[in-house]
């Protein structure tokens, strides 16, 4: 068995070849608000008779990851109450403590690191190996059970812990080298520690002798996966927006010119702007996943009909 992930790059993705080709999701990331967002789309649109997790293809990146195995493993509707039901005092999306103004301010801070180390990148490729380098400085500053931790924190949030047997990639970006990482079932890695390396940012995750950090960095949502999928259906917690310089072509606005101009085509959903307070520096406030979940459930069922003709 293979026991390194895929190593693409951002312009060369690729899909098993005997696989169906029709429809993809792609789940982007968007931290713990991004994550109940998603969830609440997915049972939205369910809800309203739209079933999107038959996807041929489900494409996840950080939070999106973890809503991505879920997805696989129990309904919408399951996942959805979940989310309204968990107490205020739940466990957090970190291995540090997190809720409420400390989270935001947690939050907020990373931000403003990482922007730095944006901002002195010379590409997508520096700015790859630049995180890598703050994770794994940070990763060295903790505890030798954050790691453990964090795994299971990850464990908890997944209602099956194997790889389905349809095409599932979680994205991720190896520390030590920057290179951009797809786990999939036969990258001899499991489920759980996928997700987990995916949805690192606050330090470099270990699988096996290799560190990850979180798959946004390879591209934002990373719907460049689904290329040669006739349909594509894209949801973003963070609307699309991108921290990066444009000409990097990070965003998913560029994403998806080259998935129609390979064919596909593509529908994105975004929050409505009455949510937009709940992403951003807000976005690892777990006090605010049922607002999250709720808003994107409204949108769900608000756009089944017209996404129903688009899917089917």
């Amino acid at each position: 068995m293979n026991t390194a992930p895929l190593n693409t790059a951002p312009s060369s993705p690729r899909h098993a070849p005997d696989a169906p080709a029709e429809r993809a999701l792609v789940l982007g990331g968007g931290g713990s608000t991004g994550n109940a967002w998603l969830i609440g789309v997915i049972a939205g649109l369910s809800e309203a008779g739209l079933d999107v997790t038959d996807a041929d293809l489900i494409v996840g990146t950080s939070a999106g990851s973890t809503a991505a195995a879920q997805i696989i493993g129990a309904s919408p509707a399951e996942l959805y109450a979940a989310v309204l039901a968990a107490p205020e005092h739940a466990r957090p999306a970190t291995p540090q403590p997190e809720g409420g103004r400390a989270a935001t301010g947690r939050v907020a801070g990373q931000l403003e690191r990482t922007a730095e180390i944006i901002a002195a990148a010379q590409d997508p490729e520096d700015m790859r190996r630049r995180m890598g380098v703050f994770a794994l400085k940070r990763d060295a500053g903790m505890d030798g059970t954050a790691h453990a931790r964090w795994r299971a924190v990850v464990a908890g949030r997944l209602p099956s812990q194997g790889w389905p047997d349809r095409r599932l990639l979680i994205t991720a970006v190896d520390a030590v080298t920057g290179e951009p990482a797809v786990f999939d079932r036969d990258a001899g890695v499991e489920l759980v520690d996928a997700v987990a390396a995916s949805c690192s940012s606050g330090f470099a995750y270990a699988v096996g002798t290799s560190r990850y950090i979180d798959g946004g960095y390879r591209r934002n949502e990373n719907a460049d996966l689904a290329a040669g999928y006739r349909r594509v259906l894209v949801l973003s917690p963070f609307g699309g927006r991108t921290r990066h310089p444009m000409e990097w072509r990070m965003q998913l606005a560029a994403q998806v010119d080259e998935l129609r101009a390979g064919g596909s085509r593509v529908e994105t959903v975004f929050p409505d702007s009455s949510a937009e307070h709940l992403f951003g520096a807000n976005a690892m406030d777990h006090t605010l996943r049922p607002m999250a979940a709720r808003a994107g459930h409204s949108q769900g069922t608000a756009l089944a009909g017209r996404l129903a003709a688009f899917w089917r």
